[in-house]
Order: C-alpha cells, then structure tokens, then sequence
C-alpha cells in the first residue's frame, strides 16, 4: 500500500509541476481602492489555494472542539457509570447470570 502510495504521490507532482510550467504567464489582481497586484498565474493559484484551505481549517476548528469536549463528557460519563455498577456488585448484589443451555448428549 504504501509503493501504491508513493507511485500517487509522484504522479501527482510531476502532474502539479507541468501545470505550473504551462501557467507561468503574468496576471493581474485588481483590489478595492485601485491596488492592484502584479505576479505569474501559478503563484496566485497557490496564494488562494492556500488562503482557502486554511479558511476551510478555521470554519471546521469549533466543531472539532465541540465534539471533543463532548466525547470527553461522554467518557467521564461511562467511567462514572461502570464505577457505580462496580460498586453495586460489590455490595452484595450480584449481577445477573446468563441462562446456561444443557448440552445435548
């Protein structure tokens, strides 16, 4: 799995990299207030990749959070409830018993 893996990964470097060679023309980036920035098509493309994806990590980062402390709620929950069926048993009550089906013979 991990030769499938590094064949993939090559192939779509060598795949980015003529892209990027193809896309070497310059651009213009055209702002509020009349600034405007000059610079190869391939940059940009990064710039805003880039921009996106870690707009994307801060748009997911409260919901990863929310569901650890709720995972972590949930945990404390279960020790909770697995220390207070430990006790129960413990204290003289026993759990019940599974029924035992009689081998046939």
């Amino acid at each position: 799995m991990k030769f499938v893996s590094t064949i993939a990964g090559c192939l779509l470097f060598v795949l980015f990299f003529f892209f990027a060679l193809k896309n070497t023309g310059q651009v213009d980036l055209h702002f509020f207030l009349g600034y405007e920035l000059r610079g190869p098509l391939v940059l940009m493309l990064l710039a805003f990749f880039i921009a996106g994806a870690f707009l994307g990590i801060l748009a997911v980062t409260p919901t990863v959070f929310r569901h650890r402390r709720e995972s972590s709620q949930h945990k404390n929950t279960i020790q909770a409830l697995q220390n207070a069926a430990g006790t129960a048993t413990a204290g003289g009550i026993q759990a019940p018993q599974p029924d035992s089906v009689a081998p046939r013979g």
